[in-house]
């Protein structure tokens, strides 16, 4: 007998296709969840940063631009300063999501100020995500002000590169593909494999030629196109709606979902294996998605968190995920400029499947 047959994945997966179209209540989770959750998100929310990492070019290098510099540091809102090259350099570092914030001093900076010929430097700003753009207007009590509004006042040339508008829902409403997938799709499969426990359906897998892997892949497969249902239609309803633009290439987009999908069904399957039934593999569900909602940054910007905090919210897959979805759909990023996001991903999933089959014992205890 083969140790791993993908005919017997496949009849695992019809079997359970076949569960979903009797379940009302799940069917209806399905749509119901990213539709409301998406609406109550993309109409409420709004906050503020601090401790951003802002990538510098100093073209001048002189007392007044180091003083600048200086000043704006000392803020707060600045926290770590990242040297750059040039001013698309600094693009190239916001574009990728390792900063937030540009500052571009030309190498006339003092004889603008002598001469008072403003804007005497120029801050790049990743106005796709409202907050970041809101802090960075109080940057040292500065007059920033907007390109298409420049007056001949400030220090700086305030540049907003993805969100001109300033609009929150553009923030948010791609970052919910990953918060709504992080509930749905573990508290579907924390429950597929428990709630056949229950129902004593796993007496029948007993005398079966199945193994725990093969179990356990043929249970994710329809959740993955559940997954992309719910993308799908979050997406919809974000360029119906919100407006939101989709600038990087869909491709791209469903392709790093994908893993994601993938990588956040095997915590699910994890649970389904320590919860004893079905109220337990919601609680652990829960357990597991508030971490992820609140320290992806998704709620509250990721530099803006203690680092020990930072540190432990790396091993979350939201985190990762958030990053991609963003950069491609509001920064249009290529799903190659995100490589150190997609192999943390590729980690937990191998780890957690390979914990989640360990576990699994085909047996009725």
């Amino acid at each position: 007998m083969s140790w791993f047959s993908w005919q017997r994945v496949a009849a695992i997966a019809r079997k359970e296709f076949s569960h979903l179209r009797r379940d009302r209540l799940t069917g209806g989770m399905i749509a119901g969840i990213p539709i409301v959750l998406t609406l109550l998100f993309g109409f409420a929310i709004n906050t503020d940063v601090r401790g951003l990492s802002a990538a510098v070019v100093d073209e001048a290098n002189t007392a007044a631009s180091r003083a600048l510099i200086a000043d704006a540091r000392a803020t707060q809102v600045i926290d770590n300063l990242v040297p750059a090259n040039s001013p698309w350099e600094i693009e190239q570092l916001i574009r990728s999501g390792d900063v937030s914030l540009g500052i571009y001093i030309p190498a006339d900076f003092d004889e603008r100020i002598a001469r008072g010929r403003a804007p005497y430097a120029q801050l790049l700003v990743d106005d796709s995500d409202p907050q970041i753009l809101g802090t960075a207007r109080g940057l040292s009590g500065l007059t920033l002000t907007p390109i298409s509004q420049m007056r001949d006042s400030g220090i700086f040339e305030f540049r907003a590169l993805y969100n001109p508008e300033r609009r929150t829902a553009v923030f948010i409403v791609p970052g919910l593909t990953g918060v709504i997938l992080s509930l749905t799709m573990v508290l579907f499969t924390a429950t597929a494999i428990v709630r056949e426990r229950e129902r004593g359906n796993l007496e029948l897998l007993i005398t079966t030629p199945v193994t725990s892997l093969e179990l356990m892949t043929g249970k994710i497969i329809p959740y993955v196109l559940i997954g992309f249902v719910q993308i799908s239609l979050i997406l919809i309803l974000g360029t119906l709606i919100f407006n939101l633009p989709i600038r990087g290439s869909l491709t791209d987009f469903y392709i790093a979902s994908g893993l994601y999908i993938v990588s956040i069904l095997t915590l699910g399957l994890w649970i389904s294996t320590v919860a004893q039934n079905q109220f337990q593999a919601m609680q652990l569900t829960f357990m597991t998605f508030l971490p992820q909602m609140l320290l992806s940054g998704f709620m509250f910007p990721f530099e803006g968190m203690p680092r020990t905090v930072q540190w432990f919210a790396e091993i979350l897959p939201l985190t990762h995920f958030l990053r991609m979805v963003r950069g491609i759909v509001l920064k249009q990023a290529e799903l190659s400029s995100l490589t150190s996001e997609l192999w943390p991903l590729a980690i937990f999933f191998v780890v957690m499947m390979t914990l989640a089959t360990w576990r699994f014992r085909k047996s009725l205890d």
